[in-house]
């Protein structure tokens, strides 16, 4: 895979986060890997970006300690500069409401913890590669 490509990680547990990023690692796309610790640092981390310098990815939990992670993804979207960075939701719900909001916003792809290495390296593929 391209591990030039950058990646966005919005997840507030650590544990989860280290887990996110080993399977990155495995499939050798944790070069260029930025971790926001919550929904504001997402933010700060998107603002005033040059194209260039966005992520070509954002992984994103919805259980986040400011901003939600739903909140989040609706802010993305709705930024010219952001809404087409694909979004891909990792989180702990597998609640119906939070998987049919995720993709009624735009999310594509929406994953449920604990993630497999196949699960999320096909989802990758598959956005990275179509």
């Amino acid at each position: 895979m391209d591990s030039e490509k950058k990646i966005l990680l919005v997840e507030d547990n650590f544990e989860d986060a280290a887990v996110t990023k080993r399977v990155l690692k495995h499939n050798k796309l944790n070069n260029d890997l930025v971790i926001a610790a919550s929904g504001k640092e997402a933010l700060a981390a998107l603002q005033n970006k040059t194209e260039a310098d966005l992520p070509q990815l954002i992984l994103l939990d919805i259980n986040l300690p400011d901003i939600s992670g739903i909140d989040l993804l609706t802010c993305i979207k709705k930024d010219d500069n952001l809404r087409s960075i694909p979004v891909v939701i990792l989180t702990g719900s597998n609640e119906d409401q939070d998987i049919q909001k995720s993709y009624d916003l735009g999310a594509s792809s929406y994953l449920v913890k604990p993630i497999s290495n196949d699960a999320l390296r096909l989802v990758i593929e598959k956005l990275f590669y179509p």
